[in-house]
């Protein structure tokens, strides 16, 4: 298992480097066949009389998907327990989906991402900016998914949002949790006529129910 760390207005120490792989190794220890490889990356504010938040992140590649948890605390020491624990959740999390996906083959389907009209204005009055800089790029492969599996991995990647390459489509697609309202929407490139895709939309409302209640329970 390769483990990777990285730091961001801060120095990795041995002492800190030690400390990292001890809670991480520990965490990840029972899930070794499923990881591949572990990116921990430590970050600080430049002016921490501003923000004294210090943070650790860790994203985890195991068999094509990414698992990911983050933690913010005013001590770097504390985010990394914090995160330690939250990235074991969810790895075990993610070892109980898998095993339920070869134990239920066959799961009830529902709609759980409703398909809405294109929405002609998404910016209305205001002025659109380019943030100042780019604070962080990040690269990923994109294998072809279904919304399903598109589902499966925004409950474990602790984002609000998760862009993939629609398996049926074979457009870039955005599965978002919506705010204001329960369940998820998928955000979908407009075709030559200005609407979405039809078939991605009907993948869209074949979404398991369970994978949806198991995201809101």
């Amino acid at each position: 298992m390769k483990l990777v760390i990285q730091g961001k207005n801060i120095e990795i120490t041995d002492a800190i480097r030690e400390y990292v792989n001890q809670k991480v190794e520990k965490a990840v220890s029972h899930f070794q066949t499923l990881t591949t490889e572990v990116d921990i990356h430590l970050s600080v504010a430049r002016n921490p009389r501003i923000n004294p938040k210090q943070t650790a992140e860790v994203t985890i590649y195991a068999n094509g998907s990414v698992i990911r948890a983050e933690e913010s605390t005013e001590s770097l020491y504390a985010s990394i327990d914090l995160v330690a624990d939250k990235i074991a959740r969810q790895l075990r999390k993610f070892k109980e989906k898998r095993h339920d996906n070869k134990t239920q083959s066959s799961a009830k389907t529902v709609t759980a991402v409703e398909e809405h009209p294109v929405v002609a204005d998404l910016i209305g009055d205001r002025t659109p900016e380019l943030p100042p800089e780019v604070v962080r790029t990040k690269y990923f492969a994109m294998p072809p998914m279904t919304v399903q599996e598109a589902l499966e991995q925004l409950q474990i990647i602790d984002h609000d949002f998760y862009m993939f390459q629609n398996a049926e489509t074979g457009e870039i697609n955005v599965l978002y949790e919506r705010k204001s309202q329960s369940g998820y929407g998928v955000i979908q490139p407009r075709n030559a006529n200005g609407h979405g895709n039809s078939k991605n939309g009907k993948t869209a409302h074949n979404v398991a129910h369970e994978k949806s209640g198991a995201a809101k329970g």
